[in-house]
């Protein structure tokens, strides 16, 4: 049996005996797969790797390496963030590796979205073999694959920098105990590990971060333009107490005409996109109030050097895919 499956008569996990039941499974799993081997897990601080992080140290425990790397492409605060909720909160074996200069340089002229995601994932695994090498005894990746990941990979919408297996030449074997559930469920079995709530049900974030809505080729500008609107809009909708399930905005490559001081103005647009979903293989585009709208765009184009237009995308999935890139 293919196992990237998931079998047809699985159980959706939707209760906490459900997930306790798929935590006590993937435990004696883990347990049997690893022995007395190490884990090298890709931390990301997103919902899919924290909850991979705390099965991993409910079976094995300090036999587990989590290694946080900063691509350059992470939201404002987020790296800060990471390392304060796993490092001092949770005592996990935290290791932080700042790359963002050589993540950077590498994704400069190349504005393929497929070629980017591709650059990103071949760069990741270069760093978790760079750190491996400097551990002793680690023969395992962890990563935080989850089910639609392997789908839309295997349908050929998008690459995931996690679907595909390793080079040849890289001797880790893959631990991927969440890889036949989807988001809603790993949300569940989070809750029943007893993860923070905040970390939970934090919108997700793609392996490429912000490298895949910095559309096209990325530049620093940009980069850092992109990086302050998103965190104007993710502030916004939670102090509206929106319950939405994922919302952030892209910056395209291209220029729109504008006035500013006076002056005309040649400046990127920036794009709102927000989603509701439970399953991720499709979802729908909330309303949100006028007044909102509006103090997201006036936030935006006062506070955000380079952005001179602000839209709301309107386009459910299918057709428009949750990401633009």
């Amino acid at each position: 049996m293919d196992s990237n499956k998931r079998p047809d008569d699985m159980q959706r996990i939707t209760t906490p005996q459900l997930a306790q039941a798929f935590i006590d499974e993937q435990v004696e799993a883990i347990r049997e797969q690893i022995g007395d081997g190490k884990v090298l897990l890709a931390l990301s601080g997103g919902v899919d790797s924290s909850v991979v992080a705390a099965l991993l140290i409910k079976a094995i425990g300090k036999q587990l390496v989590c290694v946080h790397v900063n691509h350059g492409l992470m939201r404002k605060g987020e790296s800060e963030q990471v390392i304060d909720v796993f490092e001092n909160q949770m005592d996990a074996n935290l290791v932080y590796v700042d790359a963002a200069d050589r993540f950077l340089d590498l994704l400069e002229g190349v504005a393929d979205p497929e070629a980017k995601r591709h650059v990103i994932g071949e760069e990741f695994i270069k760093v978790f073999a760079e750190e491996a090498a400097k551990l002793d005894g680690i023969k395992f990746l962890g990563q935080g694959t989850i089910y639609p990941d392997i789908l839309e990979s295997e349908a050929g919408v998008k690459a995931h920098h996690n679907v595909g297996g390793l080079p040849e030449d890289l001797d880790f074997e893959l631990v991927e105990p969440v890889k036949l559930l989807f988001k809603d469920e790993v949300r569940v079995v989070g809750d029943e590990l007893g993860l923070p709530a905040d970390m939970v049900y934090r919108q997700p974030f793609p392996g490429p971060g912000l490298g895949v809505r910095c559309l096209g080729a990325i530049t620093r500008d940009r980069l850092n333009a992109l990086r302050e609107a998103d965190a104007i809009v993710r502030a916004e909708i939670e102090a509206a107490g929106l319950d939405i399930w994922q919302y952030f905005c892209v910056v395209p490559d291209m220029r729109a005409t504008g006035v500013r001081d006076g002056s005309r103005a040649f400046e990127w647009p920036c794009i709102i996109r927000c989603i509701n979903t439970v399953d991720v293989m499709t979802a729908e585009v909330p309303e949100l109030d006028w007044p909102l709208l509006k103090k997201m765009t006036d936030r935006i184009l006062g506070e955000v050097p380079g952005i001179c237009r602000v839209c709301y995308d309107l386009s459910p999935k299918p057709i428009g895919t949750v990401e633009w890139e």
